[in-house]
């Protein structure tokens, strides 16, 4: 039996890594230059979660940990509001490639959605690589659709674009409507 979703500490900081340099080189194989899939080397990734970590709000970066208590962790995701609230952002979402498929990327995009309602959005966004075409199909499948707006950040180089949905009120099996 799998756990339940958690708050993420700072104890799963090498499985969230894990997870995440899992899927910039294995997901993202497929549909990222390797010029970028190659920069993202350990001390980044671990340098990157390390910072989100201390700086997140507490509740905001929430971890599927795995059911063998090894410490692997399944996904995480982080989000978080803006100060005086508004439109809500979900600004990670990373399941590792073995445990796709399974619904650990729905419930944690659930919970993320479900925790920025709780903390009075109506909406929310997300970005994903343009020609990340799996990732965009799971959003677009979940209700996330593209609003127009598109950026290249410096830092990768790559096109990303912006996805939304309304945030309703959630329902009995825990999806937001």
């Amino acid at each position: 039996m799998t756990p339940p979703l958690r708050a993420a500490t700072v104890a799963d900081l090498t499985g969230i890594t894990d997870t995440f340099l899992a899927c910039w080189h294995g997901s993202y194989a497929a549909v990222l230059p390797r010029r970028l899939t190659d920069a993202m080397t350990r001390p980044r990734a671990l340098a990157l979660w390390t910072r989100v970590l201390e700086t997140a709000a507490p509740g905001e970066v929430v971890v599927q940990p795995a059911p063998d208590g090894s410490g692997a962790v399944l996904g995480v995701t982080r989000w978080a509001m803006p100060p005086g609230g508004g439109t809500g952002t979900v600004h990670s979402l990373y399941v590792s490639p073995l445990a796709q498929g399974h619904g650990t990327g729905t419930a944690l995009l659930t919970a993320a959605a479900s925790a920025l309602r709780d903390a009075g959005a109506t909406a929310a966004t997300l970005w994903v690589f343009r020609d990340n075409a799996p990732s965009v199909a799971f959003y677009r499948r979940r209700g996330w659709l593209p609003d127009g707006a598109e950026r290249t950040q410096e830092e990768f180089g790559e096109p990303e674009i912006r996805l939304a949905r309304a945030l309703g009120c959630a329902s009995a099996d825990g999806a937001v409507a």
